[in-house]
């Protein structure tokens, strides 16, 4: 199946793209790395009047260090993460994550700004956000808003993001020289798909674990953290029993969905397999 007819600009400035976003509503889509939309293209679930290429935009490039915080351009590569020494030294989580990304030649096109903007909650990146605490910078014809990663995600494939709304930016807070990281996920070959997944950061004090963030995806219309979880290890000692309490709380607490090819028992079961895991490493 071939895509439906549309029309195709290139702007190279990003009040052009907001423009042009205007003028044509929600019959516009925007494309960067094109590693969703061109599938949806192909296949005739999503037709749009015209498609407005913004890998020209030099504002939505480029990994910076500022302050305290690391922003993130939306153009921004997976690969480019992978790649970044800027990344390994203040987002390590986001390194760690990068080469579950798929394969090689998809991370070199798509972006990090196209995995949050397209919501999938089988992404690693939106996870990783939520764990992180990211800010998103969006620009539209207000201007711009800032939107944090707990209220950007809002259910399947749907974020906070309106039709003339473009995603320029994450800031995302510079890790501190305590906080300890892990992620993994679960999936039948690599480059699927995960059937499960955790991204999760902590500040280890001794055998204690503080400011703790366990995020899940790949298990619910969006990722979801384990709020009962986090509290019951935060500023514990932990030890077997403690984990096996926090393992016990993420089950009851998070409802897994089941997907095309495994259960909601499955993964209920996984958020605990990783989960267990994922404490173990953080304090090892």
């Amino acid at each position: 199946m071939k895509a439906a007819a549309f029309d195709y600009v290139k702007p190279k400035a990003l009040p052009e793209a907001l423009s042009l976003l205007a003028e044509a509503g929600e019959d516009a889509r925007l494309i960067a790395g094109g590693q969703t939309l061109l599938a949806t293209l192909n296949m005739r679930l999503s037709e749009p009047s015209i498609l407005i290429d913004i890998t020209d935009i030099s504002e939505l490039k480029g990994i910076t260090l500022q302050g305290d915080h690391l922003r993130i351009g939306a153009l921004v590569t997976h690969t480019e993460i992978e790649d970044s020494e800027l990344i390994a030294k203040h987002a390590p989580l986001l390194k760690a994550a990068a080469p579950h990304i798929a394969h090689r030649a998809i991370r070199n096109l798509g972006t990090w700004g196209g995995s949050l903007a397209y919501g999938d909650p089988a992404a690693e990146w939106p996870a990783c956000s939520l764990t992180l605490d990211a800010i998103m910078i969006i620009h539209g014809p207000a201007g711009e808003r800032r939107i944090s990663a707990q209220d950007f995600f809002i259910d399947l494939y749907t974020t906070s993001l309106e039709p003339d709304d473009i995603l320029v930016a994450t800031e995302i807070p510079i890790a501190s020289s305590n906080q300890v990281f892990y992620f993994h996920e679960l999936s039948r070959r690599h480059g699927d798909y995960a059937v499960a997944g955790l991204a999760a950061v902590a500040k280890k004090q001794g055998d204690a674990l503080t400011d703790c963030a366990f995020t899940f995806f790949s298990v619910g219309t969006t990722p979801v953290m384990a709020l009962q979880a986090q509290e019951i290890i935060n500023g514990q000692a932990v030890n077997q029993d403690l984990i096996a309490r926090a393992v016990s709380a993420a089950r009851s607490e998070i409802e897994a969905i089941a997907d095309i090819t495994n259960s909601a028992e499955a993964k209920q079961h996984l958020i605990g397999v990783l989960l267990e895991r994922g404490l173990k490493h953080l304090v090892s």
